[in-house]
């Protein structure tokens, strides 16, 4: 392999990992609350679907961006009303999340464009474009948004509320801060980044909206923040890491190995995810949540 090719190895690893650190850092904030995340991939697909929809119909990109953040965070709203407000079981509430999204998108886009679910290709000022070294805004961004959210986490006072908030939502209360309010707030962070994965994934990695686009990503995204014991950069290093393994798979698609031949193609698309579960089962170690993470909040009286 020249230099050429593992350039661009990097490059591409850096475009395809883009939705995994924007859906891991909306996991890092939901669950730094206190709040877990299950329903990352339901918002990245609703996220995917919106963004597609306003792109087609308005023929501008942003405008899709902003509508697939729209929709992401209110499905955030509503996993944090069942979560925070109602008190529910956070997990059932993020697998209802992505039943929901799964046929709501399949259903709509049925509805709307007439073609199976999917949506016609976009076209022009309708997808994002690059910028440079073969990358979108969204890969730019993405490395500022795990940058500002290591420094919030650890410099600012509303993200060491929140944190506070995921280990004792107790003492937070004492000291007279609303633990409901911190964790809506974390999950509409959570919703706003998972809405940039979803436009991310229709916007720039594809030409349109595809059902069941996401392909597990949310759940990858996950395993990431697993393993990078919710910290923001090892997280963002994680998803890298996925994401050239992404690039890898493509690059091997249909080359011949010696004493081995051509390798099927579902057998080299399935290396990302079957490198997740060696990740997490083999080298990971202990990883600690948040103390408070999954468990609603009461408040004393």
């Amino acid at each position: 392999m020249d230099a050429l090719s593992l350039i661009q190895i990097l490059e591409s690893g850096l475009r395809l990992s883009v939705p995994l650190i924007f859906a891991c850092l909306a996991g890092l904030w939901s669950e730094k609350s206190g709040i877990v995340d299950i329903g990352l991939e339901g918002k990245m697909l609703m996220a995917a679907f919106a963004a597609a929809v306003a792109a087609f119909m308005t023929g501008h990109a942003w405008i899709g961006v902003f509508a697939g953040m729209a929709a992401s965070t209110l499905l955030g709203l509503l996993h944090g009303f069942a979560s925070i407000s109602q008190r529910g079981n956070q997990i059932i509430s993020g697998v209802a999340l992505n039943m929901l999204a799964a046929g709501l998108t399949a259903l709509l886009g049925h509805v709307i464009f007439k073609q199976g679910g999917r949506s016609p290709p976009l076209e022009g000022a309708a997808r994002l474009p690059e910028l440079a070294f073969g990358q979108s805004a969204m890969s730019f961004l993405a490395i500022a948004a795990a940058l500002l959210t290591a420094l919030a986490l650890a410099r600012t006072r509303f993200g060491l509320r929140v944190r506070a908030a995921g280990e004792n939502p107790a003492a937070v209360d004492n000291a007279g801060v609303s633990v409901t309010r911190l964790r809506y707030g974390a999950v509409i962070l959570a919703g706003l980044l998972c809405g940039l994965a979803g436009a991310t994934l229709s916007l720039g990695q594809a030409a349109g909206f595809l059902p069941m686009m996401t392909s597990g990503k949310g759940f990858v995204a996950l395993a990431a923040l697993i393993f990078a014991k919710w910290r923001a950069w090892p997280a963002f290093w994680t998803c890298f890491l996925f994401g050239l393994l992404d690039a890898i798979a493509i690059r091997l698609q249909g080359v011949a190995l010696p004493g081995i031949g051509a390798i099927p193609v579902q057998a080299i698309q399935a290396l990302p995810y079957l490198f997740t579960i060696v990740l997490l089962a083999g080298f990971m170690g202990r990883a600690v949540p948040p103390r408070a993470a999954g468990q609603p909040y009461v408040k004393e009286r």
